[in-house]
């Protein structure tokens, strides 16, 4: 009798996802079978082709709910199910916005302020969603902020025992030379009316005799750290202007601009404080 062929046709299988004891999971935590191809989802979130996401899963570089996936065709579901791509998440949230801008100085880091001054609403309202700020920008100081309507991750952003880092660019009159000991006072730490301060990297950018510009990175956020940091050195700050957080950078976006993030870049910035 001659050997019965089998089809090459192989249908889409599901991930089966397993509880922490490496039991399988019941089946209403499974994905479902009428979701989305895994392929499909990684295109959409800008990781290339179908085929290209198809060699990213091939390659083992793809987990769904903690599971590594190396079969074509598994169907997840976007809503439901956490997807990483080389450790970092993909927001598949369709509702889930997240913007970075650079605030200008004299712009206050609210919403509403009672005083009348410019806040935050026209820069938020260019947007469908009810976006709110992640941490705050003084008045004087300006630079990168985020705006979210993600409320588990502004809570991780803002939260300090998620370290997450910020540098900024501080430009202050200076005649004469350099002082040798304010880089290292930076970094070594610095006592302030609510307890030491410390940068966690200070480097020197420019000095022209005139005035000097300095890049500090530091992981705190109490309200006008940088500021206070060096006046307790004797230093006044003429500008401040915050470039980095996390992995985000402020770039060349302008004064006032706004852009949303890129689902790689996002992804970076939640893998950063678990997500």
């Amino acid at each position: 009798m001659a050997e019965r062929r089998r089809s090459a046709f192989t249908p889409p299988r599901s991930v089966r996802l397993r509880d922490s004891d490496g039991r399988p999971a019941p089946a209403a935590e499974s994905a479902s079978a009428s979701g989305e191809r895994l392929q499909k989802v990684l295109a959409r979130a800008g990781f290339g082709s179908r085929r290209a996401c198809e060699a990213i899963i091939s390659q083992g570089r793809v987990s769904v709910d903690g599971e590594t996936v190396l079969e074509q065709g598994v169907r997840i579901d976007p809503a439901r199910q956490v997807v990483h791509v080389d450790g970092r998440r993909l927001q598949l949230d369709g509702g889930k916005r997240t913007v970075a801008l650079n605030k200008p100085r004299h712009v206050v880091s609210a919403m509403s302020d009672p005083e009348g001054r410019r806040d935050l609403t026209e820069f938020a309202e260019r947007f469908p969603e009810r976006l709110y700020h992640v941490g705050r920008l003084d008045f004087e100081t300006e630079g990168l902020l985020l705006l979210t309507n993600d409320g588990e991750l502004a809570h991780r952003l803002t939260h300090p025992s998620f370290d997450v880092e910020k540098t900024y660019v501080c430009r202050f009159p200076l005649t004469g030379a350099f002082p040798r000991g304010l880089l290292k006072a930076l970094r070594e730490g610095v006592e302030l009316e609510d307890g030491p301060a410390r940068a966690d990297r200070a480097r020197l950018v420019a000095h022209d005799g005139r005035e000097a510009v300095v890049e500090v990175t530091l992981h705190e956020g109490r309200n006008r750290i940088v500021r206070r940091m060096f006046a307790s050195q004797g230093h006044e700050l003429t500008a401040l202007v915050r470039t980095r957080i996390g992995p985000i950078l402020l770039a060349d976006l302008a004064p006032g601009e706004t852009r949303e993030l890129e689902p790689k870049e996002l992804g970076t910035l939640m893998a950063e404080v678990g997500l």
